[in-house]
């Protein structure tokens, strides 16, 4: 068995009452987001909580205590693209916290439902070149998208 991966995710306040059953899912299946460890690698949980709610408060801390808990990494949800309107902060997400705890951010984690995927192709909310490398770590073929529904 290869090198463990500890990880922690971080949720849209929206889905505050989400139990994770997608993203612990894809996490097992190494999917979505968790599809770049390779398949000897274990991967560990150690920290789960949500952003905090605009402007995501809760970013300026919860890093530091999965970091406490071994965190080498840290997922920003796959609701933080695929809830509407997507997070606007995604993006200051991912660089604040390389920046303050030099900890690598990925953006998502479970595959992107096929529900979500038809709605926001229908509004165009992806369409600007900022979005693609946002969702592509998530954006799987239709049938596991379907899988995931």
């Amino acid at each position: 068995m290869g090198k463990k991966v500890k990880v922690g995710i971080i949720i849209c306040d929206r889905y505050r009452s989400c139990a994770g059953g997608k993203c612990f899912r894809a996490m097992a299946e190494k999917a979505g987001g968790f599809d770049r460890y390779k398949e000897d690698k274990e991967l560990e949980l150690v920290g789960f909580t949500t952003c905090g709610g605009c402007p995501g408060g809760n970013i300026e801390y919860a890093p530091e205590e999965m970091k406490k808990n071994g965190a080498e990494v840290i997922h920003l949800a796959t609701g933080l693209v695929v809830g509407y309107p997507p997070c606007p902060y995604i993006e200051q997400f991912q660089k604040f916290i390389p920046e303050k705890y030099g900890l690598k951010v990925v953006v998502g984690t479970h595959p992107i439902p096929q529900k979500y995927y038809i709605t926001h192709q229908n509004l165009g909310t992806w369409e600007a070149e900022e979005w693609k490398p946002l969702i592509a770590p998530t954006l799987a073929d239709e049938q596991i998208r379907l899988d995931y529904d």
